[in-house]
């Protein structure tokens, strides 16, 4: 008789046929059932208990700046609810340079049940975390017929502070989600293999596609469920007594009625093609919305090389956050060829160490543990390492989107692959060695409380904005993200002095696109910075070669000289600016401006003309009046502030705004 293996009892299942032989066995097996039915409810209200508890401070959190403006509080269709609209709005739009209308959908709910009120989107987060953390725990517990090993591979998973970021930040609720869809696919692919169905193998598909309309980062789930048949399905190369099972397996406890059927590569390959179908799909649509958004890279901005050796010192970073959880941070800046190279030697020297540990004790077959499991030494090191690395690669910089080298919200999924090989090898480590495991629960169970601490006091760094990004430059390095994020919180808030200095510090740390050079100096110019500005300016004329934003720099530079009333300069200004664009809406208008205020009102009325046309609007076409006015052109200016009138929504703000214009011109309005 075959039976069911737990870890702390073994589970006979009788036959129909034995029930009715030897009665007694019934009533038995049923009773054990029910026991393990118990132990599987209390271990699955712990880990949530435990997981709401650690996280409790999330409730007192903010949202922060950086994804979830676009995502949230500047979306008007998220802002409206789960609507219609919204909903055919979430299928068509590649906003924010993804494609994951199931996202959407969820911060659509979020926004209907609690307005913008960031405890309900964070705790309908933690919620998913925590129910990600059960489902784990169950699909390893099916798997494996081991509860206590699966609970604390789940236990680590819900408390460790390097998941955070995916739980705190509401704009990762597609990391939360597209793992729970993840999970739903594992396991109803671990009852497909031992039961079969079409309905099942549906499922799997079906699972599949929801997460990947949450998040792509699941597009490596076929590779997975390869991994998964190797172990702990162990469908694939199949021990030879799984065709033919001798009296030695039949009263192994690790030997079970539903074990799934072996088979063939091929076979396993050919089963998953759906799947790859999917895989591929969401490669081409996700590539299309990163695009759009222009947030791929290109091999002009981050080499090959560069991307390669991120990649190798990445790896190795996140297996030290996993181990020693300090110094995490939600933006670490891409170092280009700035990697050092001994950095790079290291990390691939112990990559390649691990590589070979993995490989040479996962395939050994001479271990205690694995005669119990057929023979088939310790898969769950390969399983569990090239899980680790394979679920990394769409997320690992090869394929470069975005600014940063790595991040937390990256290993969410991979590091489920590094706890079950640590796991499982101390597992089998005392089971060889006749070990009691109170001597792994114990250092479990502290392992636990010292991650659940670690990620309370990380949930406070998520406080707000300002909290989070002064934190993060004091665990990172020239962090220009950070400074440009900081400054973008303190002028939100109105602290303009404080944010100028953080926007020159990110400038003078990274190499920006020049348009986000001239951006930065249009606003110092503004707010009265205008050395730092006209640096900025003298930066994109130097650099650049785009005629249009030449001529807007030179406009700009011209400005500042109107703004210290060097009227000189700034006619040599708009004169350069022209040269470039003569269609420089902005030139146009400042040289016609200081034509009037030198007397000459022809010249000034001919350009104020030209720049109504090549930008039409109301303030332009009531300058224009103004300047047809003082010349006696009586008529003209009646007819420019009609065609002003017949335009504006605001008439009354538009002469506002040509009075302010024609003083910083030093000229007096006419009105």
């Amino acid at each position: 008789m075959f039976s069911v293996g737990t870890s702390s009892a073994v589970v006979t299942r009788p036959t129909a046929e034995t029930a009715l032989r030897h009665p007694e066995h019934a009533r038995p097996a049923v009773s054990m059932f029910s026991i393990r039915q118990r132990q599987t409810l209390i271990l699955c209200l712990a880990l949530v208990a435990a997981t709401l508890l650690f996280y409790n401070p999330i409730t007192h959190d903010g949202f922060v700046l950086l994804d979830d403006v676009p995502y949230i509080l500047s979306n008007p269709p998220v802002k409206a609810g789960l609507t219609w609209p919204t909903i055919e709005w979430a299928f068509t739009t590649f906003h924010a340079g993804y494609w994951h209308p199931l996202t959407w959908f969820s911060h659509a709910l979020d926004c209907q049940l609690f307005g913008l009120n960031p405890a309900g989107h964070h705790y309908v987060s933690l919620l998913f975390q925590a129910a990600n953390a059960v489902l784990l725990f169950l699909l390893l517990q099916e798997a494996t017929a081991l509860a206590w090993p699966s609970l604390i591979v789940a236990a680590i998973f819900a408390l460790h502070p390097v998941n955070v970021e995916s739980v705190a930040w509401a704009a990762e609720r597609k990391n939360v989600l597209s793992m729970f869809f993840f999970l739903l696919a594992l396991w109803t692919y671990g009852r497909y293999a031992r039961r079969g169905g079409t309905w099942r193998y549906a499922g799997v598909n079906a699972w599949f596609a929801l997460g990947m309309m949450a998040k792509p980062q699941i597009i490596t789930l076929p590779l997975v469920l390869l991994l998964w048949d190797y172990w702990p399905l162990q469908r694939m190369f199949a021990p030879r007594d799984r065709f033919h099972p001798s009296e030695q397996t039949r009263g192994n406890s690790s030997c079970r009625l539903d074990d799934p059927a072996p088979r063939s590569l091929k076979f396993l390959l050919l089963e998953k093609i759906p799947l790859f179908v999917i895989m591929l799909v969401g490669s081409v649509v996700t590539f299309m919305a990163q695009r759009s958004a222009d947030a791929v890279r290109t091999l002009g901005e981050i080499s090959l090389k560069a991307r390669l050796e991120n990649a190798v010192v990445s790896y190795a970073k996140y297996l030290r956050m996993l181990v020693w959880p300090r110094h995490l941070a939600p933006l670490y800046p891409h170092l280009g060829n700035g990697i050092p190279a001994w950095q790079v030697a290291l990390s691939s020297a112990v990559l390649v160490a691990l590589t070979v540990i993995a490989l040479g004790y996962g395939f050994a077959r001479n271990s205690h543990f694995s005669r119990n499991r057929h023979d088939v030494g310790r898969r769950y090191l390969v399983v569990g390492w090239l899980w680790f690395l394979g679920v990394l690669v769409p997320m690992i910089g090869v394929v470069q989107v975005g600014e940063q080298a790595m991040a937390d919200r990256f290993v969410y999924i991979p590091m489920i692959g590094i706890v079950i090989a640590v796991v499982w090898a101390a597992w089998e480590f005392a089971d060889e060695n006749a070990i009691s495991k109170v001597w792994i629960a114990a250092p479990a169970t502290m392992i636990a409380l010292v991650l659940g601490t670690l990620t309370h006091h990380q949930l406070g760094y998520w406080k707000d904005g300002e909290t989070l990004w002064r934190y993060t430059l004091t665990v990172t390095t020239d962090n220009y993200m950070a400074h440009d994020n900081l400054a973008m919180v303190l002028d939100s808030e109105g602290r303009v002095q404080e944010a100028i200095p953080e926007f020159l510090k990110a400038e003078a740390l990274h190499n920006y696109p020049l348009p986000q050079v001239f951006s930065m100096g249009v606003y110092l110019q503004r707010h009265g910075d205008l050395p730092d500005a006209t640096n900025l300016f003298q930066k994109v004329l130097t650099k650049s070669r785009d005629p249009q934003l030449r001529s807007m720099a030179w406009a700009q530079v011209a400005g500042v000289y109107v703004q210290t009333k060097d009227y000189d300069g700034a006619r040599a200004g708009y004169a350069k600016a022209l040269e470039v664009n003569p269609k420089n809406a902005a030139a146009l208008l400042g040289s016609a401006l200081l034509a009037e205020r030198a007397g000459d009102s022809d010249r000034a009325a001919a350009q104020l003309t030209l720049s109504t046309k090549v930008e039409p609007n109301e303030v332009t076409l009531l300058l224009l009046a103004d300047v047809l006015d003082r010349a006696g052109r009586t008529q003209e200016a009646q007819a420019a502030e009609q065609s002003a009138a017949k335009i504006s929504s605001d008439i009354a703000q538009a002469h506002r705004s040509a009075a302010e214009t024609e003083r910083f011109f030093g000229l007096t309005p006419s009105q």
